[in-house]
């Protein structure tokens, strides 16, 4: 007898204007089967779902050749609409939700439940109203389930971006004939703890026999979660493993190619840094922003260190850089070179030496829609009247300066692209991340802010954007304060690390420190821990 599968993908082939993008792929997944799908970007891992989903992509550009089986019935499916309508649902990389609207009217959107009235009774169901009561009921159990204790009829507007993931998510598993869950990127915003959870919510819709995709690039996470995996590369089916027969070493190397080596810090020079002068000095720093408040740190960063912020989601490390930047209301002080930083004003920030690449690279970081070259340049033209032609009664953009700048910077960050005058919504997660950190070069800042550098792109990628911070740090003697939650690429790159907890720093650590001292810290137990100790 054979096995029974929600989704095979046979032989699937596709060419784009004469260049092949998937060369042959199949793809098998079980009811109740979590199946990772790996692979660098550019492997083909978007094509293929274009190809489940019956993306017009697809159809407007010769169609595709191959089979695609749902439970044992071979489909044909032309649009998004076809898709949903068979049970398959996909929670997106990019966010598509309303900000205006609620948790719950996000989570209903097109499913709307309606009850009569006395109106409706009469003139038709046009008229009916909302039914709030059971739209909410259902909004919390989808939340419930996904372990997001906001209420529901809160606004998505201002919410942090991984609270915004889990409403993709809730959106999905609350239609009642979902059969198969792709989830592209799903952790890609979201903090360590978030992303527990997340899989902790994904083994719970597997056990109740729904099959899952996982699209994603942390191998952890893969190895946690996946009961099987797909890797991909250069649109060719790799291998497919199950679980217990590889690792993460080996999916990593089936991935890229070659074997990944984060560069690991130098620490040969810890003495010599402690002694170094103060040049960024934070005190009683208090943001408010929402889902990641800080409420109260005294900081002090070194010239020329990399310095690593750390800690769980919601804790308040997001919002650190967020607040010296001014995209937060904020007070306490802060002192840039001994000279006093005028709080919630992102214009003084930058013309005082501060520069800053957003975890939110395609909401606040790019402009997607305009070129390499403007990108780059865009924030000094506004801040230091660089790279503009001055007349007597208006500025015009040097296209010269800007094209000769350009190409440098994509020179020395090799960012990989067709050339500057390229739309940086065109190019993939990692380079997108080097034109952002190019924007921030180019204001030539005393201090650069990093926050979540490596989110949502591939290992590949991941190595050289590390290593870059490190090169820059190294080569140009940049001093940079880095936020991100994957605690070992803060430990790959950092001078020193602080933990956030509730808001506050829990301590400062070495990266070689133990694990146990990060996991206490991350906890919020460390403190409490010592000061027991010490009685």
């Amino acid at each position: 007898m054979s096995e029974k599968y929600v989704l095979q993908m046979n032989n699937i082939e596709k060419e784009y204007f004469g260049n092949q993008v998937l060369k042959g792929v199949s793809l098998s997944v079980k009811p109740g089967e979590i199946h990772a799908l790996l692979g660098e970007n550019g492997a083909g891992k978007s094509t293929l779902m274009n190809v489940l989903f019956g993306m017009p992509v697809i159809h407007s550009t010769g169609g595709f050749s191959g089979e695609v089986i749902i439970e044992g019935e071979k489909v044909d499916i032309k649009s998004p609409k076809e898709a949903m309508e068979i049970g398959i649902g996909m929670v997106h990389q990019e966010f598509m939700l309303v900000p205006g609207f609620s948790l719950t009217e996000n989570i209903k959107l097109n499913r709307e439940i309606t009850k009569d009235n006395p109106i409706s009774r009469l003139f038709g169901d046009s008229l009916k109203f909302l039914d709030y009561k059971k739209m909410n009921k259902d909004a919390r159990k989808a939340l419930d389930t996904l372990g997001i204790n906001i209420e529901e009829w809160v606004k998505v507007a201002g919410l942090p971006v991984g609270y915004m993931q889990f409403i993709e998510i809730a959106r999905e598993i609350d239609k009642s004939n979902v059969r198969l869950l792709v989830f592209d990127e799903p952790t890609a915003v979201l903090t360590e703890s978030e992303a527990d959870n997340l899989i902790r919510s994904m083994k719970k819709l597997a056990a109740s026999g729904i099959a899952i995709l996982f699209i994603t690039h942390r191998l952890d996470e893969v190895m946690e979660a996946a009961d099987k995996i797909t890797i991909l590369r250069d649109g060719e089916l790799v291998a497919t493993r199950k679980k217990e027969e590889t690792n993460v070493g080996e999916l990593a190397e089936l991935m890229v190619g070659r074997k990944i080596e984060v560069t690991q810090k130098d620490e040969s020079n810890k003495e010599e840094l402690e002694n170094r002068e103060v040049i960024l000095s934070i005190k009683d720093l208090r943001v408010d922003m929402p889902g990641e408040e800080v409420k109260g740190i005294d900081l002090e960063v070194r010239k020329g260190e990399i310095l690593g912020i750390g800690g769980l989601a919601g804790q308040g490390k997001i919002g650190i850089a967020n607040g010296i930047m001014g995209l937060y209301e904020s007070t306490g002080e802060v002192l840039l070179r001994g000279e006093k930083l005028k709080l919630n004003d992102t214009k003084e920030a930058l013309k005082s030496g501060l520069a800053f690449v957003s975890e939110d690279r395609r909401g606040i970081g790019l402009l997607l829609d305009s070129s390499i070259e403007h990108n780059i340049v865009v924030t000094t033209m506004q801040i230091k009247d660089k790279f503009l032609k001055k007349f007597v009664f208006f500025d015009q953009i040097d296209t010269k300066a800007t094209r000769v700048h350009a190409l440098k910077m994509i020179e020395n960050l090799d960012i990989r692209c067709t050339g500057p005058t390229q739309l940086t919504r065109r190019l993939s997660g990692g380079n997108q991340q080097k034109v952002c950190i190019a924007r921030a070069l180019t204001l030539e800042p005393n201090v650069l802010f990093v926050s979540e550098p490596t989110r949502g792109i591939d290992i590949g990628a991941k190595k050289l954007v590390l290593d870059l911070l490190v090169k820059l740090n190294k080569e140009l003697g940049m001093t940079i304060v880095m936020t991100s939650s994957e605690l070992a690429e803060l430990r790959s790159i950092c001078d020193r690390i602080a933990i956030i907890s509730e808001g506050k720093i829990e301590g400062i650590l070495s990266p070689s420190a133990s694990d146990r001292d990060f996991g206490l810290m991350m906890a919020g137990e460390y403190r409490k821990l010592h000061s027991k100790e010490a009685l």
